[in-house]
């Protein structure tokens, strides 16, 4: 190849660097801030005897995780609150990921439009990627399927 062929080769290299520091600085700099996922992967273990687990099982759900406790801070004024929002399980059924909610004696859904966007609707956003919401009621045996479509206008 010769002292021009090494050159060629070391140029090719150096503006290949170059191209990919450049993609990753446009790709950080256009990226908005707080668009970190919530990834749910450590939630808590399962519990073999739990009659929410053996009630998505029996419909054909696979529960993956237990309980999640996702951290929040926010901000009022000049003060920091802290909160917390829980999800119960996460399960899966061909292919589609699901937030599941456990229906609580004292905290009863009101099911109309307003009522379920207002109790539901955060799990939603807080995990983009999932296909829905899962509302568990062990006391009547029933699983309802939420799913959120945001018109644009």
């Amino acid at each position: 190849m010769g002292k021009y062929g090494d050159w060629f080769v070391m140029i090719v290299a150096g503006g290949l660097i170059v191209f990919w520091l450049y993609t990753r600085f446009y790709r950080w700099l256009h990226t908005p801030s707080g668009t970190g996922l919530i990834l749910l992967q450590d939630g808590m273990e399962l519990d073999d005897d739990d009659e929410y687990v053996r009630l998505l099982e029996s419909e054909g759900y696979i529960v993956s995780s237990g309980k999640h406790r996702i951290p929040i801070r926010i901000g009022l004024d000049e003060e920091v609150l802290h909160s917390r929002l829980y999800i119960d399980y996460v399960a899966e059924k061909n292919g589609s990921l699901f937030i599941v909610k456990s229906a609580r004696d004292r905290m009863p859904i009101d099911w109309t439009g307003s009522g379920v966007r207002d109790r539901l609707l955060v799990y939603a956003l807080l995990v983009p990627y999932c296909a829905g919401v899962l509302f568990v009621d062990i006391k009547e045996k029933q699983i309802r399927t939420i799913t959120f479509h945001i018109n644009e206008q």
